[in-house]
């Protein structure tokens, strides 16, 4: 080789040297490489897993390149150290030796059998063989290590929501939550296939789960993919706070129930009271319309028993909805027998009130000395046995009181009578 070599100029002896070296630094630094690679564990376990789908597909490939990166290599240190021996035969090389180096150590001197695309053989230079076997490395690299890194995240973790999700299934089983009874029963045996179906499809076909960074060149740059994995926990986590609902259920169910029966108690007592008053409203009021007041609804108290059957069945499951929807209903019930104990007396508070104002300007006008006056002793007489008699009618009675306000407001000042109900009481 001359100067017009491919090559380029001759290299001399101190550009031979430093070349050698930063070859063997190169070749000791793919070696390590490739012993690592040839080492590393989730090689190992591509090797002997019986993979399917997208990583059997990608670790066919990814063998073929290893063979061809070993291949390389033969070639790469074979070539080094040839090289090594032509310049191993001078202590001062001679023009020939320099010249065959640089065509060695330049051009494209390393040939390898076999080759891409079915084509019998290639031919590098030693720096572009380098790069091409960082690429190879990388890209199996890249596939080995996405595959550890699923395998090391996501089995382990399904298996420990899968002992979690036992747990929490004998827990279900104890207070009556099973499959066909219960949603959450549905739920756990959904999750308990899920679960299965995952880290099979994991162990067997790991690189369907990965996630490779976008941006990123570096083997193996990613995240496993855990959104089934995550679905489920969040599902786990539902079911557990029903069960828990259900425990509490069974803690605290007769004391939920004797509440329950004290409320509707309380809500039976109310109605009879306004069905009393309803009587004497009817009795002692007259021309007034007061509301009829229906019994005690029999669906409630059949629903009770039935939530204390199932509290003797220890069908928590089916008691803790039951007992929600009892508390709500017999508050309304309770609500419902006051306000129908308060409508049914309205007449009887308006009495009262006509009553209290026509004793308050009573006391206003023997404060002002005129207790004796004809016309105001008239027209108290006349209101008051409108009120204290059997039945009172509303409407003359308050006309009545009304006309005796109008008196004293005369006799006091003249001032006009006043037409409200609250009246002057000062």
């Amino acid at each position: 080789m001359g100067v017009t070599d491919p090559a380029g100029p001759v290299m001399d002896r101190d550009e031979v040297d430093r070349a050698l070296a930063r070859l063997g630094q190169e070749h000791e630094a793919i070696e390590t490489s490739l012993l690592a690679l040839q080492d590393h564990a989730g090689r190992r376990l591509l090797e002997g897993a019986r993979l399917t789908g997208v990583t059997r597909e990608r670790w066919q490939a990814t063998e073929t390149r290893i063979t061809r990166l070993w291949a390389y290599f033969d070639a790469y240190t074979a070539a080094l150290r040839g090289a090594r021996e032509i310049r191993a035969r001078r202590r001062w090389s001679s023009r020939e030796d320099l010249a065959e180096l640089t065509g060695l150590l330049r051009g494209e001197s390393v040939t390898v059998p076999g080759g891409e695309n079915g084509r019998l053989s290639e031919t590098f230079s030693l720096s572009a063989l380098v790069d091409r076997m960082n690429e190879l490395y990388a890209t199996s690299l890249d596939v080995i290590v996405a595959a550890d890194a699923v395998w090391s995240a996501l089995p382990a973790r399904i298996d420990l929501l899968a002992a979690e999700l036992q747990r929490t299934r004998q827990l279900a089983h104890s207070v009556g939550v099973r499959p066909g009874e219960h949603p959450a029963g549905d739920d756990l045996e959904r999750i308990t296939r899920t679960l299965a179906l995952l880290r099979e499809d994991v162990v067997s076909d790991p690189l369907a789960f990965w996630v490779p960074a976008e941006g990123s060149s570096a083997p193996g740059g990613g995240r496993p993919d855990t959104t089934v994995y995550d679905r489920e926990a969040r599902a786990l986590d539902d079911v557990r706070r029903e069960i828990d609902a259900v425990l509490t259920v069974r803690q605290d169910a007769e004391a939920r129930l004797i509440r329950l029966r004290d409320v509707l108690s309380r809500a039976d007592r109310t109605l009879a009271e306004a069905r009393t008053a309803r009587g004497e409203v009817l009795a002692k009021i007259a021309a007034t319309e007061v509301p009829v007041v229906s019994g005690p609804p029999t669906a409630l108290q059949e629903q009770l028993a039935t939530a204390a059957e199932y509290r003797r069945q220890a069908q928590w499951h089916r008691l803790s909805p039951l007992l929600e929807s009892l508390e709500e209903k017999a508050e309304d019930e309770l609500l419902r027998a006051r306000e129908s104990l308060t409508a049914v007396t309205a007449p009887l508070a308006v009495r009262a009130e006509l009553r209290g104002r026509l004793d308050a300007y009573k006391a206003k006008v023997a404060r002002h000395g005129l207790a004796e006056d004809p016309l105001l002793v008239e027209r108290y007489d006349a209101a008051r046995r409108m009120l204290w008699s059997a039945p009172c009618d509303l409407r003359v009675a308050e006309q009545a009181v009304l006309r005796y306000q109008q008196a004293v407001a005369e006799l006091l000042g003249g001032a006009s009578a006043p037409q409200d109900r609250k009246g002057d009481e000062s």
